[in-house]
């Protein structure tokens, strides 16, 4: 019956490790294989759980760092955190109210909008980004924004 039991397990981690490539379950399907031998060798459940949990502990804990670094695909990292705190160049007029606004920012044009709805930033303001969302430049103003009312 236990052999039966560690067989489940094993299936299920299995399909549980295909259905969301998480490399976590199936180091506790190694464990499960672990007391599968165990049961099939006679052990008592007792032996069987503390192998079980030995085993998954070991293989998660000692092959899984190397299995996301060398199975998992390289992600590129985009450094958009670096974005937050610089100056950006408004292109088109950020008005949140009618949706509009593009900024410059490394070369690359940006959608963006104000952190603030009442305010509004002209083409050619420089502004400064305190956020993003998703692919969207959220500024406000900038120590470095020059006088737009004709003031020299």
């Amino acid at each position: 019956m236990e052999i039966i039991v560690w067989l489940a397990l094993i299936i299920f981690f299995v399909v549980l490790e295909i259905a969301t490539v998480g490399l976590t379950s199936i180091w506790l399907a190694g464990g499960s294989l672990a007391g599968l031998i165990c049961a099939a060798f006679g052990m008592g459940i007792t032996g069987q759980i503390i192998v079980f949990a030995a085993v998954s502990f070991v293989l998660l804990y000692f092959t899984r760092p190397w299995a996301l670094k060398y199975l998992k695909p390289h992600l590129v990292k985009t450094n958009y955190e670096e974005a937050v705190g610089k100056n950006v160049c408004v292109t088109e007029q950020i008005d949140n109210v009618r949706g509009t606004g593009t900024a410059v920012m490394n070369g690359l044009e940006w959608t963006a909008r104000s952190v603030d709805d009442e305010k509004t930033f002209e083409p050619g303001m420089i502004v400064m980004v305190k956020e993003i969302k998703g692919v969207t430049l959220y500024v406000t103003e900038s120590s470095d924004m020059p006088q737009m009312n004709g003031d020299k």
